[in-house]
């Protein structure tokens, strides 16, 4: 047996012998698994949601502004360079081991060829079902039915999580009044609903295959030195007799003849496939495996110059998504939670503007109290509203300032101070020209 080279996600890759991990489909299913349960608690721990009524997106229970710039350009870069280290290396395994659509795909063929039969597979090209005589019930098919409904109820209610709190979420599933919940979110439910059921019932991997735009965007960064099945083609004639791969990849391809640009999405089904039959009849490991750059045919200096540049790119792609974590942190750290804007109001006095609007922006979702002051002007200049601002969670306030319309012909320079119980404060300078003295 030859050395192994290195490992890539868990899944050992070899350099020259190609060797089927045993444990290949128990990592999977936990990936898989473990990709819906962060699906949920992200939103459910803050960590990343939409809040529908302000339109922002929230991280860590604070509201992200296009203003929040090393926030919103640090997590952008950092993850679009996580996602073309990803493409780069493993491909298209993020269908196979990650993708939400593929995982309701495979449960959705496990349940049917359960209730009706191994050969009962879903298609959209025109082949009809075969169902199993001994399964042909009308049990079987409410069961089968019962089950893709009550799974397509849960599913749906996963994006929900992502634009409403835990507690709001509960309201709705238990029809309870919430104000929070929108009067179309039934009808928005719903469709995530029949979304879907259509698609465990009847699309499944014909999307993977056909459909999925965001595999062609994976595409763009594979090359021939990206993680893919390769095949050892020494020993055709056994497999010439066997073809057991070709059935065991849901796909729908063969899998000894994946090229650049082909529909396999790196699961390694066929790898177990192989190696199950040859280990049956003591043949010998799997004559499929994971591969990283060019087969055995190729130079050995040609391979190591494509492979280095392979690294390189995943290099670079590294220091910048570091950096972009440097800034998102930066961001976080240095995050302004009140947001003060003050501006003339259309509102005169003969010919002079002598109102003003001091408006307010929390973007916690936590209670704030904030104290207002007005430095450079005497008190008798002018008047405010109220002094105090309370905030129960995010929100907006406005408050009005009155300038007395007795003041002198000059320019005035004055601040605008806001001050938290937290410890923030924050000042917005005014210029105010009085034109013609009193009015």
């Amino acid at each position: 047996m030859m050395k192994q080279s290195g490992s890539l996600g868990g899944v050992p890759v070899m350099a020259e012998q190609r060797v089927a991990p045993r444990h290949l489909h128990r990592n999977r299913r936990l990936l898989q698994g473990a990709t819906i349960v962060l699906a949920i608690l992200v939103p459910l721990s803050g960590l990343f949601r939409i809040d529908p009524v302000d339109g922002a997106f929230v991280v860590l229970d604070r509201q992200i502004w296009f203003s929040d710039f090393f926030i919103v350009v640090g997590l952008w870069l950092a993850l679009s360079c996580a996602l073309v280290m990803t493409y780069s290396l493993v491909g298209t395994a993020f269908c196979g081991w990650v993708c939400p659509q593929n995982t309701l795909s495979e449960w959705a063929n496990l349940v049917t060829h359960k209730w009706l039969g191994r050969r009962a597979d879903v298609s959209l090209e025109g082949q009809r079902m075969q169902v199993s005589r001994g399964k042909d019930k009308v049990l079987n098919w409410l069961v089968l039915g019962a089950m893709f409904i009550a799974v397509s109820l849960l599913a749906a209610l996963i994006p929900l999580l992502y634009f409403y709190p835990a507690d709001v979420i509960w309201s709705f599933v238990s029809f309870r009044d919430d104000a929070r919940l929108a009067p179309s979110l039934y009808w928005i439910y719903t469709i995530f609903v029949l979304i879907v059921l259509l698609d465990v019932a009847f699309i499944r991997h014909f999307w993977c295959r056909f459909m999925c735009i965001y595999k062609v965007w994976q595409h763009s960064f594979k090359t021939r030195q990206t993680l893919r099945i390769a095949y050892d083609s020494s020993q055709g004639e056994e497999c010439a007799r066997c073809n057991f791969c070709v059935t065991a990849c849901f796909i729908g391809i063969d899998p000894r003849q994946t090229e650049t640009y082909d529909s396999c999405i790196n699961c390694g089904e066929c790898i177990n496939a192989c190696r199950q039959v040859r280990s049956a009849r003591g043949s010998g490991d799997s004559l499929l495996g994971f591969e990283l750059g060019h087969d055995q045919r190729v130079a050995d200096r040609q391979s190591f110059i494509n492979i280095g540049s392979l690294l390189g790119r995943a290099r670079w792609a590294s220091l910048l998504a570091a950096g972009g974590l440097v800034m998102f942190g930066w961001g976080l750290w240095h995050y302004q939670p009140y947001h003060l804007t003050v501006y003339r109001a259309d509102v005169a006095q003969g010919n002079q503007m002598l109102e003003y609007r001091i408006n307010v922006a929390n973007k916690r979702y936590h209670p704030a109290d904030l104290q207002v002051e007005i430095d450079g002007l005497a008190a008798a200049d002018y008047r405010l509203d109220h002094n105090t601002l309370h905030f129960a969670t995010t929100g907006r306030s406005d408050l009005a300032l009155h300038l007395n319309n007795t003041l002198p012909k000059g320019l005035y320079r004055f601040h605008v101070r806001i001050k938290a119980h937290d410890g923030w404060q924050d000042s917005f300078q005014v210029q105010h020209y009085v034109a013609g003295g009193q009015v």
